[in-house]
């Protein structure tokens, strides 16, 4: 008889005590955590296990393997994507039937599914911003050779990011790994993109969840426009005088501000040395985040990264440090102004936002009421202030979405993404195997 085994990098025996012999879609209330459904093929639960949320998929073994390898691979290539847990076969039922094999991955906190963003009508400048963030998603995915193949708001979860959205692959099943992609593969990925996002808008438009100004045709082009402008960006080809061999550090500023990296540049000249022609090789995202981290051990999104390090030069410049060593400066403002602003919001509504996304948040809510003011508010003026007037309506992004407390996600649908991994998580090279 075949017995229930558990493969995975990252064991845990706490999974032997899932309700494995029952069918995902009957699994118990008690076991199932509240998390806002999303759209899926396949049926999909979470349950809370050991104090962390964990998103089950049912799915074919021989898929469930793939996809959990293909999710290994993109997270070594440092791609925001989905942390695979493991892959449980040898499923049956009491009666002795065979069940599908499941799709381990732990749920991303913060998190937040398309739908859960739009639980109010969606604005036009929402609909950029998430269109912008995944646009970034699909030009790093292809940057790495990974063939997508279902590109979807569905497919795809957000994260506050200062003013903007990150965007996390959510599903691999469809696609693949290559060297490099072709153009057609790419232009393929990005035309399905903006097919499937068309749809998705309509059906919100359906349910009035869009606001009447926004064009979910114009939306979906504009994916296609922001992917184009983002890929000649970062590997187009630029030519100019020997004479204007400023643009070098223009291009790589630029591509800075964009938040990546350039690790190598390939530039060449013409016989008679009057024409440059640069190109990028190797380009990284998270510009402003590594060198947030590198600075103070602060590990955020980039663009919060880029606020926190805004406010770390203001710091500089208010105590005339500009000569000192950055890194001391640097943990001289996150222990006098980072983390006490973080500890004097009360701690059972820290779990609202992250403690980046606070620190923005308050940032913003400083210089409103200093304007309206007149006057320049202290950061723990304005810190109290936020809490009371803002921080106290809004919903709780930690854990539970949309739904209200205690009410199990009984037509969950959702996959999930982490990239919440620290540098203590155990090696995924590895595997391990628990079975009954």
């Amino acid at each position: 008889m075949e017995q229930l085994q558990i493969t995975s990098a990252t064991p845990d025996s706490a999974l032997l005590d899932l309700p494995w012999r029952t069918p995902l879609v009957d699994w118990p209330a008690d076991v199932l955590a509240a998390l806002p459904r999303g759209i899926s093929r396949h049926v999909v639960r979470f349950v809370r296990l050991d104090g962390r949320v964990l998103a089950i998929k049912e799915i074919s073994e021989s898929v469930a393997f793939r996809e959990y390898d293909l999710l290994r691979q993109l997270r070594k290539l440092e791609i925001p994507a989905v942390r695979p847990v493991g892959v449980v076969t040898g499923r049956r039922d009491d009666d002795g039937e065979p069940l599908e094999a499941a799709l381990v991955t732990e749920h991303l906190a913060f998190s937040l599914p398309y739908r859960a963003v739009f639980s109010q009508a969606l604005r036009p400048d929402t609909a950029a911003r998430l269109i912008d963030a995944l646009a970034v998603l699909l030009v790093r995915v292809h940057l790495v050779g990974f063939y997508w193949g279902d590109v979807s708001l569905s497919n795809t979860l957000f994260r506050r990011d200062a003013h903007q959205f990150a965007a996390y692959l959510v599903d691999a099943e469809t696609g693949d790994l290559h060297r490099e992609l072709t153009r057609g593969q790419r232009e393929y990925d990005v035309d399905l993109a903006r097919t499937n996002i068309i749809g998705e808008l309509f059906d919100l438009e359906a349910g009035e969840l869009l606001d009447e100004e926004v064009d979910a045709i114009a939306i979906g082009d504009a994916l296609l426009s922001r992917y184009a402008e983002l890929w000649e960006a970062l590997t187009g080809v630029e030519s100019f005088g020997s004479d204007e061999r400023w643009r070098v550090a223009a291009r790589i500023e630029q591509l800075n501000d964009l938040g990546f990296d350039v690790g190598e540049l390939s530039i060449t000249t013409d016989i008679d040395g009057t024409t440059v022609r640069i190109q990028p090789q190797v380009v990284d995202a998270g510009h402003h985040s590594r060198r947030l981290f590198r600075l103070t051990g602060l590990d955020v999104q980039d663009n919060q990264a880029r606020r926190l390090l805004n406010d770390l030069d203001s710091y500089v410049a208010a105590t005339d440090r500009q000569e000192d060593d950055p890194q001391l400066v640097a943990h001289d403002w996150s222990q006098n102004v980072f983390q006490p602003t973080i500890r004097a919001v009360p701690r059972e509504l820290r779990r609202k936002l992250e403690p980046a996304q606070l620190f923005h948040e308050i940032l913003d809510h400083r210089w409103f009421i200093s304007e309206q003011a007149g006057r320049d508010i202290p950061m723990p003026e304005a810190t109290a202030s936020y809490v009371e007037n803002v921080l106290r309506h809004r919903r709780d992004e930690k854990a539970i979405l949309g739904l209200p407390p205690g009410e199990p996600d009984r037509e969950g649908d959702v996959d999930i993404v982490d990239m919440d991994a620290g540098p203590d998580a155990a090696p995924e090279d590895d595997h391990f195997h628990l079975s009954t």
